[in-house]
């Protein structure tokens, strides 16, 4: 059976980057986001559904986000999803699943959306007329499905 592991959020940073840098001298950056759900329940009441969700970014690109976003930021993610164990410092088994981002899109920036799309990639300014339309089109499919 063949596997896939690809996940796409879209979402607003609940707290400020937390770059760091491994002994190595890697730089890396979680990204603590909320994406937020609307649908109708059987009442045909509306409901908002938020899942909180962590998004590891490595190298340059790390660093890039660190620079240009703030909590509130609107982002885009591209990754996979990865996990991990470790034991904590009272000695007990701790695990997380989060997403290993392999391409970070910054949304809403003031003059136009910046994007990473590779680590080590420099950040390149798209026209705000590009991110205006991305983002209707995304939002025809959410209200289509």
């Amino acid at each position: 059976m063949a596997n896939f592991n690809k996940v796409l959020l879209m979402g607003n940073l609940t707290k400020d980057p937390e770059l760091r840098y491994t002994p190595q001298g890697t730089a890396v950056v979680n990204l603590r986001m909320a994406v937020n759900r609307k649908y109708k329940d059987k009442t045909g009441e509306f409901k908002d559904e938020v899942c909180f969700i962590t998004a590891v970014v490595w190298d340059k690109q790390a660093e890039n986000c660190n620079q240009y976003l703030r909590k509130g930021s609107p982002v885009f993610v591209e990754g996979r999803l990865q996990s991990r164990s470790w034991e904590d410092n009272t000695g007990a088994k701790r695990s997380v699943v989060e997403v290993r981002a392999e391409r970070v899109q910054f949304l809403g920036a003031a003059g136009g959306a910046k994007s990473t799309s590779v680590p080590g990639e420099a950040i390149a300014e798209a026209p705000a007329s590009t991110e205006a339309a991305w983002l209707e089109e995304s939002e025809d499919k959410v209200n289509e499905g």
